[in-house]
């Protein structure tokens, strides 16, 4: 199938590593010229650098906090600049969620405010100030990567973080669609990213267990019964990212294999 995604121009936020580098490469081998915007300059370089090699495209890293406007603002106009053109957001930037304790009750302010301000506010600074590029040209694809705790509970601040995008997601979606701009919404799950490995090794070293036990107790339990990884992820996104994919916005999309026994509609 051919995505129709060939000279297009695409930001990608936290798109030095895990989902969003895998997300980046493949719009990359899609023929999308990319911009990867992440807070740290070395793995970002080497990201995109790895990123150019393997696609013969554009990959073009640049330095940007997400939680702060002027940032965005910065870094949307010089990714304007350098690609021409900007199709595609993928809102991807947060804090890292998961694989550490909840904040207790006494300790919540200043978690969810700190996350907040990086992922729901990051994602709609971001949607702000490509909206005008994406107007300019009648046509624009916005992908929020939110996460599955917006659908489970057991981590306050990740639901209330999720069920946010969504929530922003549609908004956008019904503000933007007359100009030709479709946003939607992705919910990965438990996700194999370069990190596991690691997760996987302090989880055996801290519990005495084997590793195969415990990726199977943490991946083992979605309807196709295998780990989903990074690139599972991104071939969605990739798909959301290109014209065929029209009749989709204002909605979210889960990508977790299946996992959970609830039933969406």
């Amino acid at each position: 199938m051919d995505l129709q995604l060939e000279g297009r121009g695409a930001i990608i936020t936290g798109g030095s590593r895990g989902i969003g580098k895998a997300i980046a490469a493949a719009l990359a081998a899609e023929g999308v010229d990319v911009v990867l915007a992440a807070r740290t300059e070395a793995p970002l370089v080497a990201t995109a650098e790895e990123i150019a090699q393997a696609s013969g495209r554009r990959a073009i890293p640049i330095v940007c906090d997400t939680g702060d406007d002027a940032a965005v603002r910065r870094m949307v106009d010089q990714a304007a600049a350098e690609l021409g053109r900007i199709d595609i957001l993928v809102n991807n930037a947060a804090k890292a969620a998961g694989q550490s304790a909840p904040p207790t009750l006494d300790t919540l302010d200043e978690v969810f405010w700190e996350d907040m301000n990086v992922k729901v506010l990051g994602y709609i600074r971001c949607a702000r100030a490509v909206a005008p590029h994406m107007r300019e040209r009648g046509w624009g694809r916005i992908i929020n990567i939110s996460g599955l705790a917006a659908r489970q509970s057991a981590a306050v601040v990740g639901s209330i973080r999720n069920v946010a995008v969504a929530a922003m997601a549609k908004n956008l979606a019904d503000t933007l669609g007359r100009d030709g701009i479709n946003v939607t919404v992705v919910h990965p799950g438990l996700t194999v990213t370069e990190a596991t490995p690691g997760v996987l090794a302090a989880r055996a070293e801290s519990t005495g267990r084997p590793i195969e036990e415990i990726r199977a107790e943490m991946f083992g339990s979605n309807a196709v019964r295998r780990p989903i990884d990074a690139s599972d992820v991104a071939n969605v996104v990739a798909f959301l990212a290109s014209p065929l994919s029209v009749a989709i916005s204002g909605d979210a999309i889960a990508v977790g294999g299946g996992v959970g026994r609830a039933i969406h509609y």
